[in-house]
Parts: structure tokens; sequence; C-alpha cells
């Protein structure tokens, strides 16, 4: 049982790792659209690529308050979440396990 633990404990370090990285990436989304970015620069390119299939269904769902974009607001809270709970409970189970 303890490969079944050690496999959990690392599924859920990676998960921690990639949802961390994912949120860095919301955020720098949203700090370069506050200047006027270059749309062909690679870096927007990107930002843009992976966070639009997170961010397009949040602002489809919410209206614009005052014409502010509160959608990566709520992808974060909502990834905080999922780090918090479901990266969480899996350390959890791979010790009960042990």
């Amino acid at each position: 049982m303890f490969i079944l633990a050690n496999f959990l404990s690392a599924f859920a370090q990676i998960l921690d790792i990639v949802i961390s990285i994912f949120i860095w990436v919301i955020i720098i989304r949203t700090l370069i659209s506050w200047v006027n970015p270059d749309p062909y620069n690679f870096i927007v390119r990107f930002s843009q690529r992976i966070t639009e299939p997170v961010l397009y269904p949040i602002r489809k769902k919410l209206p614009l308050s005052w014409g502010i974009d509160i959608s990566p607001m709520i992808a974060i809270i909502g990834f905080s979440f999922l780090k918090n709970f479901l990266v969480r409970s899996l350390f959890e189970l791979s010790l009960r396990i042990k």
C-alpha cells in the first residue's frame, strides 16, 4: 500500500505546482492587460492561449460589472479552492494509506 500512498503524495505535489503556476499565469495575463500589450508578443499570446479556455466560460456567465472583468478573480478563487481542498485531501489520503 505504500506504493499507492507515494503515488498519491507525488500526484498531489505535482498538482499543487501546476495549480500555482496556472494562478500566476492568470495574474500575469491580468497585469499585462492593464497596459497596451503587443498582440504578437509571445508572452501575451501564450498567456491568452492558456487562460482563455478557463476565463471565457466564466466571462460568458457573469456580466461585466461597471466595465470590469472579474473573471480572473473568480478563476483564482476557484483554483485556490481546488488547491486547498483537493491537494490537501490527496495528501491526507496518502498519509492514511501508509
